[in-house]
């Protein structure tokens, strides 16, 4: 076993910063091996201090982390800060805990500086808040098939009804009272057939547009969104190539396209290949009165024959990186479907992926 790098020596000033610190604080060296930490993080692990020093930092991270937490630290170590990235640690006791870590390398010496926030809690909150978003959507969808099986059922028995009102010869009947109550009962069956008639189309018109249109402006969308998360853009060193100019606007929702913009660009940033800086690419197309937009990147992709009909199911994940929510593309297809339009997805792995949104013409 390599000899860890003895124990740093800490700024007289920055000591009790460090020890009182009750986010978990650490030094590490470019073997990866820990060369100081703090009493919080020692408490958190439940390892004591020799127990820590002794083994490489990755004998710590949650087995499914680690190949990924290597490919971040070689970037660290190629003198790129690492900002809130998150994996799991295993604790001495077996608990995982979820850690969010903002690293910064000290080339000159050969450390690197790190801090880390403890936010199993809020990954467990998250866990509850995609549970129960799962089953709203389930009880959605079974009240949907509900809506239109039971409007489906009560039709059938309606037009029977009316057909055999009709096949009544009325110059046959000869009392007049009993004329007026089958030409009643064709009036309310007709009556009845109109309005279920109406509630089904007013149904399907409420789930396929579900509010009003508006025109929304691709590039103030844009420019809104790249400035909310600008921070993020730059960190990533992420490139754009935006051409809106053959649709510059389109019948939609701006919350919705603002939401779309933001979870496919943070999408295109957390998945991007180590070491590839993200490179984006955004283009309208309005053709044969079809209104498009495509969106691509160069990121880790995925296989498509493997889960490709699963992109847009709520809760899938479909890389080891643990934040992820599976959520993300979900709203993404609800927010485009419930305005009438339509999502196709095309991808490689290790070679981007590319989203066609058709809207609504």
């Amino acid at each position: 076993m390599k000899q860890p790098m003895p124990k740093q020596k800490m700024n007289p000033q920055l000591e009790p910063f460090f020890d009182q610190s009750m986010d978990c604080l650490c030094i590490a060296d470019y073997d990866g091996y820990f060369v100081n930490i703090n009493p919080a993080f020692i408490k958190l692990l439940g390892y004591t201090e020799e127990e820590l020093s002794s083994k490489l930092i990755s004998e710590f991270i949650h087995p499914e982390d680690r190949e990924l937490t290597a490919a971040y630290r070689e970037k660290i170590k190629n003198n790129v800060p690492l900002v809130d990235f998150e994996n799991r640690y295993v604790c001495k006791s077996g608990a995982i805990v979820w850690l969010n870590w903002t690293s910064v390398p000290q080339e000159n010496e050969q450390l690197i500086y790190a801090i880390a926030k403890d936010i199993t809690h809020t990954k467990k909150l998250e866990k509850e808040r995609v549970s129960q978003l799962n089953k709203l959507s389930k009880v959605n969808k079974k009240l949907k098939r509900q809506n239109y099986s039971t409007s489906h059922d009560l039709r059938s028995p309606l037009n029977n009804l009316i057909s055999l009102a009709n096949l009544i010869d009325m110059a046959k009947i000869d009392d007049t009272d009993t004329k007026e109550i089958l030409s009643l009962i064709k009036l309310s069956a007709e009556g009845l057939n109109n309005t279920m008639n109406s509630y089904i189309d007013s149904f399907k018109e409420l789930d396929t547009t579900g509010m009003p249109l508006e025109k929304v402006d691709f590039i103030k969308v844009f420019d809104k969104v790249q400035s909310s998360i600008s921070s993020l853009i730059q960190r990533a060193g992420t490139t754009f190539i935006v051409d809106f100019s053959a649709m510059e606007t389109v019948n939609f929702k701006d919350i919705y396209l603002e939401s779309i913009f933001l979870n496919l660009i943070t999408n295109s940033i957390k998945y991007a290949r180590p070491g590839v800086p993200p490179v984006i690419t955004m283009t309208t197309i309005h053709e044969n009165g079809e209104k498009k937009m495509t969106y691509t990147d160069n990121g880790r992709g995925f296989d498509m024959e493997k889960v490709g009909s699963l992109i847009f199911t709520l809760n899938e994940k479909f890389h080891d990186q643990e934040d992820s929510k599976g959520v993300g593309l979900y709203l993404i297809h609800e927010q485009v479907t419930s305005l009438g339009g339509s999502i196709m997805v095309d991808s490689k792995v290790d070679m981007g992926t590319t989203f066609t949104i058709q809207f609504k013409s």
